[in-house]
């Protein structure tokens, strides 16, 4: 009995160890690329994370960007007034809610966010490039079915249900054209000089 206790332990240790050292590779990675992709934009990554939110989320409120966004709150709230106080979005409240503190983008902030898709550059973001031999092998991208497994039992099928709707979302909303991204409504009309 003491031996399976012992090598559960041990491999709950290992477990543990992997991913953390693997997504923290991993995030490291991914952070350099974001930041790359949006500094021309002066945005960071929370900022960028919540207009994409509040792009495919119309009216989502400072919870389910927090949510959503895997971000604290306070963190939600704080660079949701700086893209309010900078015009890209609005704050509101609900007649039937008026606990919750609702954002919206603005036109110059879907102008924005819009301007950061078509400036997207594959070749400069690292994980792409390194899941391209994966691509060519199996011929398609991995799936992360595992890692959406364990993320369900951690945040709920809410929250996956959610990640699965953004990425519909985004699909729909979107085309590539000459090797941009453009969307597939004319709002990328709004984009806006100097953006």
């Amino acid at each position: 009995m003491e031996q399976s206790t012992e090598s559960s332990l041990k491999q709950s240790v290992i477990f543990s160890h992997k991913v953390a050292q693997l997504s923290k590779a991993l995030w490291k990675s991914v952070e350099k690329d974001w930041q790359s992709w949006i500094k021309p934009f002066d945005l960071n990554i929370n900022e960028h994370h919540i207009l994409w939110i509040a792009y495919h989320q119309d009216g989502a409120s400072i919870s389910d960007i927090a949510k959503y966004g895997v971000m604290h709150v306070s963190t939600a709230f704080n660079f949701s007034k700086k893209l309010e106080d900078r015009g890209f979005l609005l704050f509101s409240k609900k007649e039937n809610d008026k606990r919750n503190t609702y954002v919206q983008l603005t036109e110059e902030g879907k102008a924005l966010f819009l301007k950061t898709m078509e400036c997207y550059q594959p070749d400069t973001y690292g994980v792409f490039q390194g899941a391209l031999p994966i691509k060519g092998l199996y011929g398609k991208f991995p799936e992360f079915s595992e890692i959406m497994s364990i993320l369900r039992h951690i945040y709920g099928n809410e929250f996956i249900d959610m990640f699965e709707e953004t990425l519909q979302k985004f699909d729909e909303s979107f085309h590539e054209e000459d090797g941009q991204l453009q969307s597939t409504t004319n709002e990328n009309e709004y984009v806006t000089e100097g953006v």
